[in-house]
């Protein structure tokens, strides 16, 4: 990359130091894991260093990142539109940095089912946030309260079910790749009816 602090070079090499930084990591700390002298690194994020591939490759594992993103310009295309599935009253906003992710927001009305027969089991993770309301997240056979602006985190190799308790609830959930995959391969199956449910659209 050229020799200057302007443009992309100037970017990569602040975020360089701010991932340092969050980190917790001083310039020789980093610099021992990526294998490079702690003058060498201070050159590099102030620009008195050029920028070469190799160094970047090794900067970017050390900071548990990928090159791309260390390199990573800003897109035009920032805001993202919702899917809307009105039937069963869910928006789903997909995540373009991880096109496996989904982001989908439920409105609930009823409990969840209480037989562990019913509920889904499938690769993955799921979180999710109470917007409004009371939902009931059940797990196998225990049962939990999640309060508006409660959250909680779970495998969904577990079989699990979300409801609303004592009147309509509102959640935000994020779904990684094998959860999404579960819900659509679920919400296909005759007789299902756990919630949330993930409407299948392409």
């Amino acid at each position: 990359m050229e020799h200057s602090t302007d443009g992309l070079d100037g970017l990569v090499r602040k975020r360089i130091r701010a991932l340092r930084v969050a980190q917790g990591w001083s310039l020789e700390e980093l610099a021992g894991r990526a294998n490079l002298s702690q003058s060498s690194l201070s050159r590099i994020e102030n620009g008195q260093r050029r920028l070469a591939l190799d160094q970047l490759v090794t900067l970017a594992r050390a900071l548990d990142t990928t090159l791309d993103q260390l390199v990573e310009t800003a897109s035009d295309d920032v805001i993202i539109s919702p899917m809307i599935d009105g039937a069963h009253g869910v928006m789903r906003w997909p995540v373009k940095s991880d096109p496996g992710m989904t982001v989908v927001r439920q409105r609930m009305t009823e409990p969840p089912p209480d037989n562990p027969a019913r509920m889904r089991a499938h690769p993955g993770r799921e979180w999710l946030v109470v917007l409004s309301g009371t939902a009931v997240l059940m797990l196998g056979h225990r049962r939990f309260r999640v309060e508006t602006n409660q959250a909680a985190e779970f495998p969904t190799m577990l079989p699990h079910a979300v409801g609303a308790e004592g009147g309509p609830c509102e959640i935000l959930g994020i779904f990684d790749r094998d959860a999404r995959r579960g819900h659509l391969r679920d919400n296909r199956s005759p007789g299902n009816d756990c919630a949330p449910d993930l409407p299948h659209t392409t």
